[in-house]
């Protein structure tokens, strides 16, 4: 690289780290990015060099076929240089953690939340990714309460904003080497969830193919059908409130009905006519409500891109 060319790469990653630097005081950016840029700031005294959003994903009640949500988990992350991790959370504020990056043998003791945040910045540095360490800090927009796995946005979150800080600038990493390393790495992970996080696209399903085929996308925009689709998330101890808000549902006119997630757990996506929604809501509303059950949470699901850059 001549001089000039070394010059000009060194003034725009400036430009873009003092740009995300900025996110945490800029009134435009949407609040969550906002927060973990302050975050990290304010719990590592540095400003982030890469702000990173991903977004919640869920099945469609098919084999093979995800799609993502508008609601995402965000991740800040600077550079270090000094072989050293710092890890934290708004959801864990009490367990943030210093930890020594290693690249292999037993892994230090750190946080029950930290732990598979720590197991994947150690593949990524065994993949060239941050091996001088990283400040970290990673916030979702929804708690586990409303039943969308948080651990898979998660993981593509972090992995390209740390992938990004070691990304020349102006370039997008690699997500479909940070897919395969994700999958390697995490194992126990959903990687079709992952992989809806890392290459959704608005309106649009993924379906899955054989292994090693990239997944194709297909349409699924229930708006564009008059249809929406919304996520009843149960409280307390679900019981049977699930299937029973799924009975409800169904009776006032929804069309389908499946868990977000491999099986059954506190939260369910229903499928119905934009028309019947209030009915679907008063039925199930006035049940709990009757049988002195806490009322379950209505989210609106819009189905959204994949992963992103926050500037």
């Amino acid at each position: 690289m001549t001089p000039a060319a070394a010059e000009a790469a060194g003034a725009a990653s400036a430009s873009v780290s003092a740009s995300v630097g900025g996110l945490a005081r800029r009134a435009t950016v949407d609040p969550l990015f906002r927060l973990v840029a302050y975050a990290l700031e304010s719990a590592h005294g540095r400003p982030p060099e890469a702000v990173w959003s991903a977004p919640y994903a869920f099945h469609l009640g098919s084999p093979g076929l995800v799609a993502a949500a508008g609601w995402p988990v965000a991740a800040a992350a600077a550079a270090r240089t000094d072989g050293l991790v710092r890890l934290s959370s708004l959801a864990h504020p009490a367990d943030g953690c210093d930890l020594p990056l290693t690249l292999s043998g037993r892994a230090p003791d750190a946080p029950d939340w930290a732990v598979r945040p720590y197991a994947l910045l150690r593949a990524l540095a065994r993949a060239g990714y941050g091996r001088g360490g990283s400040d970290l800090h990673v916030q979702g927009s929804l708690t586990a309460a409303a039943g969308l796995a948080t651990a898979e946005p998660a993981d593509c979150a972090l992995a390209l904003a740390v992938a990004d800080v070691h990304t020349p600038p102006g370039q997008d990493p690699d997500r479909a080497r940070l897919a395969r390393l994700l999958a390697a790495a995490l194992p126990d992970g959903d990687d079709a969830l992952r992989r809806a996080a890392l290459f959704a696209r608005p309106g649009t399903a993924l379906l899955s193919g054989p292994a090693g085929r990239e997944p194709r996308h297909v349409a699924f925009d229930p708006p564009a059908t008059g249809a929406r689709l919304v996520l009843i998330a149960v409280r307390g101890d679900p019981g049977d409130d699930v299937a029973r808000a799924v009975r409800l549902a169904r009776r006032a006119g929804a069309i389908g009905a499946w868990p977000p997630g491999r099986g059954a757990g506190r939260s369910v996506l229903v499928l119905l006519p934009g028309a019947r929604l209030a009915s679907v809501r008063a039925a199930v509303v006035e049940d709990f409500r009757g049988r002195g059950r806490p009322v379950p949470r209505f989210l609106n699901i819009a189905v959204a891109g994949a992963a992103r850059r926050e500037e």
